[in-house]
């Protein structure tokens, strides 16, 4: 969507760790450390390609990625990551969600889940804005 879309479309991406997943959360928490050094989506990449999730894998993903240990560790313990972890769940909780993944346009969720689905929200959308 952003090739077919460059100036017009934006990710924005919102954690929503499930309970039942032990490290969902830990995950979240260490990728939103990753991305106070601008390695949000490497690591979050790195994080779902791996085949066994364990405790130490967020350390390991963090050192292939050359980010800075120290700082990584002590972010992951912030306050502010987990407040925002926290107001991402509560975004979530408000909206409704309770699976992942959940797509929204422009506030409205993308029910039917397909790319030409996605295309045609994205144009309705477009359009309405243009109108107003």
């Amino acid at each position: 969507m952003l090739k077919q879309n460059p100036t017009t479309v934006k990710v924005v991406f919102k954690n929503l760790p499930l309970q039942k997943h032990a490290l969902a959360g830990p995950a979240a928490i260490a990728a939103l450390a990753a991305q106070e050094q601008g390695k949000f989506w490497q690591y979050h990449d790195l994080l779902f390609a791996e085949t066994k999730l364990t405790p130490d894998s967020f350390g390991k993903i963090a050192k292939k990625l050359g980010l800075d240990l120290d700082r990584f560790n002590k972010d992951r313990e912030s306050p502010a990551l987990q407040e925002k972890l926290s107001k991402d769940m509560a975004e979530a909780n408000t909206l409704g969600i309770n699976g992942t993944p959940a797509v929204f346009v422009n506030g409205r969720k993308l029910n039917e889940r397909s790319v030409e689905e996605l295309q045609r929200l994205i144009d309705e959308t477009l359009k309405s804005k243009k109108g107003q």
